[in-house]
């Protein structure tokens, strides 16, 4: 492997520019180029980061020794198997594919050519949830909202895929990948053709709980996370990257206390500051590198993947209830 190691980025729109951007700026690491669908966006990115626009996809993969692929979910599996079999390591963005079997192809070709694949799955990275994860023991309750303005990007697929899955990962790995039991969901589409806004039940064979909203047809931009475990609550602002731990006093005990000072203590949660997607990048250099393990692997996407398509079909297809 070079003493850079020489990356790519394929699709520079909204947020494969900022992969170009951050990649550009890390030291051991050389951008060798990006490559995007429109020649003049790619050439007008690669210009800001002082790189070189790809016209043939081909010939960047040639050049490189890893790719971060940010184009349309429909294209996932198209870019990234072309990627992976000619052996180059892939970030792709989440979702990891439209379906399982797409996902599935994308896995095999990985444990094929012996290369990684890791989904950007941003919401590991958050300071927030870098700040808890030290106070997490046995989280039982979750409760997600995650809500945005209507914008064109992401509308090529469900909420559920766009915004939602964010939220199911995190569930999914902080409950240690727990078998799901149960889901309801219910949901609608207003302003496209597919899903914009949906609430889902997730229940899990350990008992723990999950109730996750999602809409990208609200005012404002919300992402908050509360989780419950038997030594106190955590609630966690993701948009700003702040929260609190309610650690419940080990002296309190129930049925006692006159107010909540009482029965818990305010722990705040501050990570050091860091931009969530340079974390996300650094750790795909450092898994190519075998310096790390990749933080979410193939198999980790797809699971959250399988979770988001079974509650969007949920939807499509409501439980009947038995008329008393």
């Amino acid at each position: 492997m070079s003493a850079r190691l020489p990356v790519g980025v394929i699709g520079v729109g909204s947020l494969g520019r900022h992969h170009a951007r951050h990649l550009a700026s890390f030291h051991g690491v050389e951008l060798i180029g990006v490559h995007d669908l429109e020649q003049e966006r790619a050439e007008e990115v690669a210009a800001e980061v002082g790189t070189r626009a790809f016209a043939d996809l081909d010939d960047l993969l040639r050049r490189v020794e890893a790719v971060s692929v940010a184009v349309a979910t429909v294209a996932h599996v198209d870019v990234g198997l072309r990627a992976l079999e000619a052996g180059v390591p892939v970030l792709m963005e989440k979702p990891l594919a439209v379906t399982l079997e797409e996902a599935d192809a994308m896995i095999a070709a990985a444990d094929r050519k012996g290369v990684q694949l890791q989904v950007g799955h941003i919401e590991r990275f958050n300071r927030a949830v870098r700040a808890a994860r030290e106070h997490f023991a046995d989280i039982r309750y979750f409760e997600s909202t995650r809500l945005a303005p209507f914008q064109i990007r992401g509308t090529d697929v469900a909420v559920v895929l766009d915004l939602m899955i964010h939220d199911l990962d995190l569930v999914l790995h902080l409950t240690g990948g727990a078998d799901v039991s149960d889901v309801r969901a219910s949901g609608l589409a207003l302003l496209t053709p597919h899903l914009d806004l949906a609430t889902a039940r997730v229940e899990f064979a350990n008992g723990a709980v999950a109730m996750v909203t999602s809409s990208r047809v609200a005012r404002e931009r919300i992402r908050r996370l509360r989780m419950f475990q038997p030594t106190g609550y955590f609630s966690l602002d993701l948009a700003a990257g702040t929260g609190e731990f309610m650690r419940i006093r080990p002296e309190w005990t129930p049925g006692t206390g006159t107010d909540l000072a009482q029965v818990v203590e305010r722990v705040p949660l501050l990570a050091p500051e860091a931009d969530a997607l340079a974390l996300e990048l650094a750790s795909f250099v450092h898994a190519v590198r075998g310096e790390r393990d990749t933080v979410v692997s193939g198999a980790e996407g797809r699971a959250a993947l399988a979770l988001a398509l079974r509650v969007t079909e949920a939807i499509a297809t409501p439980a009947v209830r038995p008329v008393a």
